[in-house]
């Protein structure tokens, strides 16, 4: 079932004095520039670019600056914040796809694999229904989803040990049993009322953004990715069999489980601001990997860049493309099905091919 990752030191080939590593960065850090500056300046309400950076430059420089114009209120009271939080869910799913996939050693993992997503569902879902908003709602969130993962924990460990695959049919016996309870909540909320509510953040929305969510969900996000980065050596050694790994030194199961632990972190604060919004950490990582190699000290930074990029540019579209906002869950279904497939079959000819 699973398909090994290799951790590979060989150098990067070298076109023009650069390598393909620092023009992938280039690309990346620029791509991110790019979205975040269409992202502040697009919308009902237009900014041009040099306006856009004129005001974000006079708020960094002068932070106590009284927003008084339109166009300051647009930019700095409503679009930033989203941004913020954007690309920073967009950096944290894509980061945590790529640590679940060398830990599984299976490129198709995703962090729904844990029913982490699934259980945040049910607390943010069980919260609307019982009329609880703001910070009581995301604390739910994050508190649901953790408990997803205790399950996950128990259920897998046999006899004082905790194999991959009875983490993956633990996490899908978790998940399908927080989607069955997020199911029965939908069909006793009032259809009046808190079902359109529970319907549309499970379909995920960066909508609610403020400041008082930045404030609420980057710290949680930052640490996850910051943690993972330093571990990404383990994360090299954890992508080998565990006989491999354990003559290296390390531990694996303690050392996967504080992996999950930190995806848990990631997840828990992306769904209590956003609902659920699937499909980053698998296609992301994926594309990064072709781009950068298997090696997780180019992979996890490569990807948290292309992830925020890719989340900031979706939703930029969900929110122009047409008069009413498009949920999230709907576009990067649209973009993570395709790959999804390819990614599969992909799979299925490598494993023939053997």
């Amino acid at each position: 079932m699973t398909t090994t990752i290799e951790a590979t030191g060989a150098p990067a080939p070298r076109w023009g004095g650069w390598t393909r590593t620092a023009i992938a960065f280039t690309a990346f850090g620029a791509a991110l520039f790019i979205s975040i500056l269409v992202s502040l300046c697009v919308g009902r309400f237009s900014v041009s670019a040099p306006r856009a950076l004129e005001i974000l430059f006079r708020a960094i420089t002068n932070p106590g600056m009284s927003v008084e114009t339109m166009d300051e209120r647009i930019v700095l009271l409503v679009r930033t914040p989203r941004v913020i939080i954007s690309a920073m869910a967009g950096a944290a799913l894509a980061t945590a796809g790529v640590a679940l996939q060398g830990v599984f050693r299976n490129p198709l993992v995703s962090p729904e694999v844990l029913g982490i997503s699934q259980g945040g569902a049910f607390g943010g879902a069980l919260a609307i229904t019982l009329g609880i908003w703001g910070v009581p709602l995301l604390a739910i969130v994050f508190i649901s989803g953790f408990s997803a993962l205790v399950f996950v924990g128990l259920l897998a460990r046999i006899d004082g040990r905790t194999e991959i695959i009875t983490v993956i049919l633990s996490g899908m016996v978790v998940g399908s049993l927080f989607s069955a309870m997020v199911s029965l909540l939908q069909f006793i909320a009032d259809p009046n009322s808190s079902l359109p509510a529970i319907v549309y953040w499970l379909m995920g929305s960066f909508a609610t953004a403020t400041w008082d969510r930045v404030l609420i969900s980057v710290p949680g996000l930052a640490i996850g990715i910051g943690l993972l980065w330093a571990l990404r050596f383990r994360l090299n050694v954890l992508s080998l069999d565990d006989a491999e790994a354990r003559s290296l030194g390390a531990n694996p199961d303690r050392e996967r489980w504080l992996v999950f632990a930190l995806v848990a972190l990631i997840v828990g604060c992306q769904v209590a601001v956003s609902g659920i919004v699937g499909w980053v950490g698998l296609v992301i990582p994926h594309a990064a990997r072709l781009i950068v190699g298997y090696d997780h000290r180019r992979l996890l930074p490569a990807t948290a860049l292309l992830g925020a990029a890719f989340m900031v540019t979706i939703d930029t579209l969900a929110r122009t493309v047409t008069a009413a906002e498009i949920p999230l869950g709907v576009l990067t279904a649209i973009v993570g099905a395709p790959v999804f497939a390819v990614l599969l079959r992909r799979h299925f000819r490598d494993k023939e091919a053997r």
